[in-house]
């Protein structure tokens, strides 16, 4: 079978190695796909592993829903230890003696279940006066930052070997797990910090259905990209609207559709025939949905629609 000329679309779900950025993570994954557009759906840092959904033609379009999606890691936090960064990128300054019990552990550990405060580490990339707070930290400042609300859904201990603890997180979008485990060890009154972290859920996609960059090199074109899943993937979590061919049409040419299957405020995908994904669409007053994003045809004024 013959390699497509097209160039690649959909959404490859990566596991990422340590030891490198996502950045890097991508252009290595362009290369191999022979794409020229692409983008990811949030990082990990250098040392993390795991789950890292990268985008492909159309699907950039989409890639937010991923970023707004929850996120599920398994973090391991080495009790007794401090780190300027929070995590390994740093060495260990302060340290402390262990004592805590399993009993006071999963105290705590149902503290931090649920809505949260959190304040942005220094070593993250959020800006604060138009610098990231991480070249401010490597430039040795510090500054004041806003805490920010995110959510724990879940917070479970998974085991414990010596000092390291294990953890499972599922949280919302802006959690930084380093702090989460900095503020549990101070919590404890033994300090902590990460030594691993590895994510193994973005919204419904698992580590489970992830390729690596290893595989990756050892196999065929045709192969890479038989691993891309489709663009309608990154809006399964969206409610779904299947229209009549004209209807699709008129939705593509930017024009809005009459009584949207939702309530106000809410985004929709629609459909084509064949189950083709032409965009999604935010439903306003009167039940009219407007276009917000949409896909490419070559005409748009009578798209291809299988």
């Amino acid at each position: 079978m013959s390699v497509p000329d097209r160039p690649p679309e959909g959404v490859l779900l990566l596991d990422k190695p340590p030891g490198i950025t996502s950045t890097r993570a991508l252009a290595t994954a362009k290369r191999l796909l022979g794409s020229r557009k692409a983008g990811h759906t949030g990082t990990l840092d250098p040392f993390a592993t795991g789950l890292l959904p990268l985008v492909f033609g159309e699907a950039t379009k989409f890639s937010r829903f991923l970023l707004d999606s929850t996120k599920g890691y398994h973090a391991t936090l080495r009790l007794g230890e401090e780190t300027a960064s929070g995590d390994t990128e740093s060495p260990v300054g302060e340290t402390r003696p262990v004592a805590c019990s399993d009993a006071e552990i999963a105290t705590v550990v149902s503290a931090f279940t649920g809505t949260l405060a959190q304040i942005p580490p220094m070593h993250s990339a959020v800006r604060v006066g138009g610098k990231r707070l991480y070249d401010l930290a490597r430039a040795g400042e510090e500054v004041e930052r806003a805490p920010r609300t995110v959510t724990i859904e879940r917070l479970e201990v998974l085991g414990r070997t010596g000092n390291d603890l294990t953890v499972a997180v599922t949280c919302s979008k802006g959690t930084y797990v380093r702090t989460l485990a900095v503020d549990m060890g101070r919590d404890l009154g033994c300090g902590a910090h990460l030594v691993a972290l590895r994510r193994v859920a973005v919204g419904e996609f698992s580590i489970d259905q992830a390729t690596n960059l290893v595989e990756m090199e050892a196999k065929s074109l045709e192969w890479r990209r038989s691993r891309l899943l489709p663009v309608e993937s990154l809006v399964a979590s969206l409610p779904r609207w299947s229209v009549p061919r004209e209807a699709a049409v008129r939705f593509v040419q930017g024009q809005e559709l009459a009584d949207a299957p939702a309530a106000p405020g809410v985004e929709v995908a629609v459909f084509g025939p064949g189950d083709r994904l032409v965009g999604v669409g935010l439903v306003g007053a009167g039940g009219r949905l407007a276009p917000a994003r949409l896909m490419s045809f070559d005409n748009p004024k009578s798209p291809d629609f299988a």
